[in-house]
């Protein structure tokens, strides 16, 4: 199959506004799990996910973090500005970012840009005692998104130790998916985090893992199966919606990941075999193959250039070369180890679609998708186009949709 000439529109479902679901369950294990196992569909408690999986497994997770990531300024003429961060730009290292103490650049989306066409926008802050004035300013257009420096000090204009995420905390607001349309809450700041978040960065959450709670994860380490994390931060471009008619046209969003060496050592000693919790971890693993083959072509490659990016698993030189996947993450692991590495900082664009065929995920947890996603695309890919049997279970059962909803165990 030509995946470029997927249509779009045949991923198309009716999902009527009540199915979404604009707020979590109460307690988080007790949404309900679709199990799609080898083309039969039944249901359960997400309580119970364990008692699906194999025992002596291993599981992968993003501990990504959403970060306070909306902001706005009030102009002198009364004008709302909303900025929002999408990916830190100097420095362009996350935790470095979040440790600045005095200016830094991000690349930003900005609502009512009409509105700013030029000057500093200031925010007064109270932090720790201290008043701090934050000034945004904005530099240039960057693609569609805007270059914004900020910088802060004390009122009086003397220097602040105060960092970057501290600023965040005292202003920013959790940005909830655009489709729940409704005001972040203060609950949200605890309900749109997984238990295991760990490595701030992201502006949407990896909501596979919004289902587990401490007693999921003792349960899942009870049957003996290994967890490992990585660290994918989601891009706003996770909600981008496909608006060219065939996928070959669809700008993918590029994600920036961290896996550590240790998490290579257990995917090869479990034959590189996972089960991945969300999309996000879906991307990183399977991402990681194609950086071992760029590894094996190009033994001095550096770390930028082990960028994945959008159609390259579909390329003849890459699809045609049948390396095993073992020996392709041996081969990264190798060039870990040669490079003196102990964490891989990388970025991926990989797009997984119909045509796809997955190296590293065995079974995937995660929840039920727009339509005319590329997440119903990869869902797609996993179950060899069956996700209709999927959806139409779940929406015929009374499943909730989207961030906040409901779940499943897809075992192709």
């Amino acid at each position: 199959m030509n995946t470029k000439e997927i249509q779009i529109s045949d991923y198309n479902y009716p999902l009527p506004d009540e199915r979404i679901a604009k707020f979590p369950k109460a307690e988080r294990d007790q949404s309900k799990l679709l199990i799609y196992n080898k083309g039969q569909v039944s249901e359960d408690v997400f309580r119970n996910l364990s008692n699906h999986l194999p025992e002596g497994a291993l599981m992968v997770m993003n501990n990504t973090k959403v970060i306070q990531a909306r902001m706005h300024f009030r102009k002198s003429t009364g004008a709302l500005i909303e900025v929002f961060l999408l990916e830190p730009a100097l420095p362009s290292d996350y935790e470095v970012m979040f440790l600045q103490t005095e200016r830094c650049q991000w690349l930003c989306l900005v609502g009512n840009l009409k509105k700013w066409k030029d000057g500093t926008l200031v925010r007064p802050l109270e932090i720790k005692g201290e008043q701090i004035e934050l000034r945004a300013t904005r530099l240039h257009e960057q693609g569609t998104s805007q270059l914004v420096e900020f910088c802060w000090a004390q009122a009086d204009g003397t220097a602040s130790q105060i960092s970057f995420a501290e600023i965040l905390d005292a202003v920013g607001e959790l940005p909830i998916p655009p489709y729940l349309n409704r005001e972040t809450q203060e609950s949200d700041k605890t309900t749109y985090q997984t238990v295991y978040s760990k490595i701030k960065g992201s502006v949407a959450a990896p909501t596979a893992g919004l289902h587990f709670t401490q007693r999921v994860l003792a349960d899942v380490d009870a049957r003996g199966i290994e967890r490992e994390e990585v660290t994918l931060h989601v891009g706003a471009g996770t909600f981008k919606p496909v608006k060219s008619s065939t996928i070959g046209e669809h700008p993918m969003h590029t994600e920036y990941i961290a896996v550590r060496r240790h998490t290579l050592e257990r995917l090869i000693a479990h034959q590189c075999k996972a089960i991945a919790v969300g999309t996000t971890s879906v991307r990183t693993l399977e991402s990681l193959y194609y950086m071992g083959l760029k590894v094996m072509a190009q033994p001095e490659i550096s770390e930028e250039s082990l960028h994945v990016s959008q159609w390259e698993p579909y390329e003849a030189e890459t699809s045609n070369l049948n390396v095993d996947s073992t020996k392709a993450l041996e081969a990264l692991l190798a060039w870990m180890v040669r490079h003196d590495l102990t964490v891989l900082h990388s970025s991926t664009q990989i797009i997984i679609a119909p045509g796809y065929e997955y190296k590293i995920v065995q079974m995937l947890i995660t929840n039920f998708h727009q339509p005319q996603s590329t997440l119903l695309l990869l869902v797609s890919a996993f179950v060899k186009g069956d996700w209709h049997k999927i959806y139409d279970y779940a929406l015929a059962h009374d499943f909730r949709f989207l961030s906040y909803g409901d779940s499943s165990l897809l075992i192709p």
